[in-house]
C-alpha cells in the first residue's frame, strides 16, 4: 500500500488513472473506499485546491468516456458525488482543523444535516426510492448480479443510504489519512485512530433522539436514532487497535475482528457500536492505562 500510495501522489496522470479506474471497476463499495482514500491522499500530500482540481480533471475525463461507451452519465455522476465530494470535504477539514477526532465528530454532524435536509425536501420518502431501487436492481441484473428488492424495508431507505455514504465515505478518509502517514516523506500528525472519541455530547444526543423517537411519532426521529447509534462502532473498532498497541491483545485477534465484521456485518457493527457508545461515557482507554 505504501508502494502504491507513493506512485499515486508521484505524477498527476497516475492520480487520474487511480481515480477513474476505481470508480469504474467492479465492487462499487471497495472501489469507493479506495477512491475517497485516493482523493484524501492527494489533499494530503498536494493540497485541497491541486487535489480538487485532478478531481475535477478525472471528472471530465469520465464523462467524456461514458458518453462514448454508452455508460449511464447519472449514475456516474451519483457515484463521483457518493465518493468523491465527501473525501474532498473531510480531508479538507482535517487539514483545516488538524485535529482527526474533531474532524470525525463534524462528519456526524453532516451525516444528520443530510438525513433532515433529506426529510425537508421529499415529502414520501418510500415514493421516492421505489423507482430508484427498481432502477438499481435492473443495472445489477444487467451486470449479472441480483438485487432482491424484496428484502428491502422502503421505509429505511434513507437512514440506509446516508449511513452507507457516510461508513463509505468515513472509511475511505481514515484510510486515506491512515496510507498519508506511511509515506517515506515527512508528514504531519493530526490524532490517531486508536484515540477516536465522539464524545459524551453526541452520546447524550444519542440518548435524547432514542427517546423523543418512542414519544414522538416521526419518521424522520425513528432514523435519527439508529444513525447516532450505529456511527459509534468506529470508536469501537478504534478500542481494539488501542488494546493491540498497549499489547493487550496479539495481531490475531485485531483481524480476526476485521475478518468477521464483513461475515457477521449487523453483530459485528452492533457490538463495535455497543462498546464504543459505553466507551463515550466510561473512557475505558483511561481506565486501562491505570490499570
Amino acid at each position: 500500500m505504501q508502494a502504491f500510495a507513493a506512485w499515486l501522489v508521484a505524477r498527476p496522470q497516475n492520480a487520474l488513472m487511480g481515480l477513474a479506474a476505481t470508480l469504474l471497476l467492479p465492487l462499487p463499495g471497495l472501489m469507493g473506499v479506495v477512491s475517497s482514500m485516493i482523493v484524501v491522499l492527494l489533499i494530503m500530500t498536494q493540497g485541497w485546491r491541486r487535489a480538487a482540481m485532478l478531481v475535477a480533471v478525472a471528472a471530465a475525463v469520465l464523462m467524456a468516456v461514458a458518453l462514448v461507451i454508452g455508460f449511464a452519465v447519472p449514475l456516474l455522476t451519483e457515484l463521483m458525488a457518493l465518493f468523491w465530494l465527501p473525501a474532498l470535504l473531510l480531508g479538507t477539514l482535517l487539514q483545516k482543523t488538524r485535529s482527526l477526532t474533531l474532524t470525525m465528530q463534524v462528519s456526524v454532524i453532516i451525516a444528520i444535516a443530510a438525513l433532515a435536509m433529506f426529510y425537508v425536501v421529499v415529502p414520501d420518502p418510500v415514493a421516492f426510492w421505489e423507482p430508484r431501487v427498481a432502477e438499481a436492481a435492473e443495472v445489477m441484473i444487467a451486470s449479472g448480479f441480483e438485487l432482491r428488492t424484496e428484502l428491502l424495508e422502503l421505509e429505511y431507505m434513507t437512514v440506509s443510504a446516508v449511513l452507507m455514504g457516510w461508513m463509505i465515505g468515513t472509511t475511505g478518509f481514515l484510510l486515506g489519512y491512515g496510507v498519508y502517514r506511511k509515506l517515506p516523506t515527512e508528514t504531519a500528525e493530526f490524532g490517531r485512530f486508536r484515540n477516536l472519541d465522539f464524545g459524551r455530547v453526541i452520546a447524550f444526543a444519542v440518548a435524547l433522539v432514542s427517546l423523543l423517537a418512542i414519544v414522538v411519532d416521526a419518521a424522520w426521529l425513528k432514523n435519527v436514532a439508529p444513525l447516532l447509534f450505529v456511527i459509534f462502532w468506529l470508536q469501537g473498532l478504534a478500542i481494539v487497535h488501542y488494546m493491540h498497541a498497549q499489547k493487550l491483545i496479539p495481531i490475531h485477534a485485531l483481524v480476526a475482528i476485521y475478518v468477521l465484521v464483513p461475515l457477521l456485518q449487523v453483530l459485528m457493527v452492533t457490538v463495535l457500536a455497543i462498546i464504543g457508545y459505553m466507551d463515550a461515557w466510561f473512557d475505558f482507554r483511561r481506565r486501562m492505562i491505570k490499570a
